[in-house]
């Protein structure tokens, strides 16, 4: 029998120190513009961090389930890439961040496409082009690849997915900007329909960690073994994450953080430490620019304790995982 790893312990230590200091936090507000996400309890918090070998700490409300929203977007884009390949994509969104609100109806006037993938806009965008690609069984492609990144089946929240079909005008609009700008050439009420759907996708905290650590394991879940995503996809999607995954919160998550990630109005939160672990946060009340209060603080704190920020000269972040592995308890 293998012998306990004490730096699991430390890791657990850590996330159970992280989420009772913020456990009180209720700042925030819930997504309300969307009418089912009203009725998410608002003290759901839940927190997970896996490895590339599959290993999971997790904590709170980690299990329970709750709608992906944008963060599904990094996933539709890598997939997106993979399906019609990088020169094609980039014709259809850029990669450069807007400084606008997630949800701007406009189109960067240098190209007359989305900014980049990250914003609804260049979302809308994929969604347009892998219908265009795959035609009816689009939806039923993304659905399965998110779970093959998530390493389990995932289903739709029927409720959400009419609450925001029904509400959604400001996306038709985008939408139609879109085909009238010719970045897809399908019908926009099911390039929309599609959207809708992606961003009804049942989650947890713990599918994104393991949807986490597929990115960090180069595009291979760790469990089951399924390469779900390319090598340089994932490269191109953790690049565009780092630069525009925290609508107007990037530059300041860039700094602070220092790692990849995608914010959802639902509540989520992925982050990414390269070719080491991923980061699922989910805690529903949101800041002014649509993120998780919570998730924020605790992608922080563990950004800080563990040295995880990717341009942090001390960053032990590396010998972190060989002690995880190795289970020794020192970090140099």
């Amino acid at each position: 029998m293998a012998e306990p790893n004490p730096f699991s312990a430390e890791l657990d230590n850590l996330i159970a120190a992280l989420h009772g200091e913020l456990k009180a936090n209720t700042a925030g507000e819930l997504a309300s513009y969307i009418p089912e996400l009203a009725k998410v309890p608002a003290d759901l918090f839940g927190i997970a961090v896996a490895d590339p070998r599959g290993r999971v700490s997790s904590l709170g409300d980690a299990a329970h389930e709750f709608t992906i929203q944008s963060v599904a977007k990094p996933f539709a884009f890598a997939m997106l890439l993979d399906t019609i390949g990088r020169d094609a994509t980039y014709r259809s969104v850029g990669v450069q961040p807007s400084g606008d609100p997630f949800n701007a109806i406009e189109l960067d006037p240098r190209t007359n496409r989305p900014f980049n993938p990250m914003v609804n806009a260049g979302a809308i965008a994929v969604c347009g082009r892998l219908l265009q690609a795959l035609g009816p069984s689009a939806f039923d492609r993304l659905k399965a690849k998110l779970g093959d990144a998530a390493g389990r089946p995932l289903d739709i929240d029927e409720a959400v997915f009419r609450s925001e079909n029904e509400t959604g005008h400001r996306n038709r609009a985008i939408g139609h900007l879109l085909r009238a700008a010719g970045v897809f050439d399908v019908d926009v009420e099911a390039v929309l329909d599609l959207y809708f759907r992606q961003c009804s996708i049942k989650v947890t905290a713990i599918d994104l960690a393991m949807m986490g650590v597929t990115l960090a394991n180069v595009g291979t879940n760790p469990v089951t073994g399924r390469e779900v995503f390319g090598v340089d996809p994932v490269r191109d999607t953790l690049s565009v994450m780092f630069t525009c995954g925290m609508y107007n919160a990037a530059g300041e998550w860039s700094c602070r953080v220092g790692l990849p990630a995608k914010s959802g109005v639902g509540g989520g939160i992925v982050a990414v430490v390269n070719r080491q672990l991923g980061i699922g946060v989910f805690s529903p009340r949101l800041d002014e620019a649509g993120n998780s209060v919570r998730g924020q603080l605790c992608c922080i704190g563990l950004a800080e304790d563990l040295g995880l920020h990717a341009f942090d000269s001390t960053n032990p972040g590396s010998n972190f995982l060989r002690a995880w592995d190795h289970g020794s308890n020192s970090r140099r």
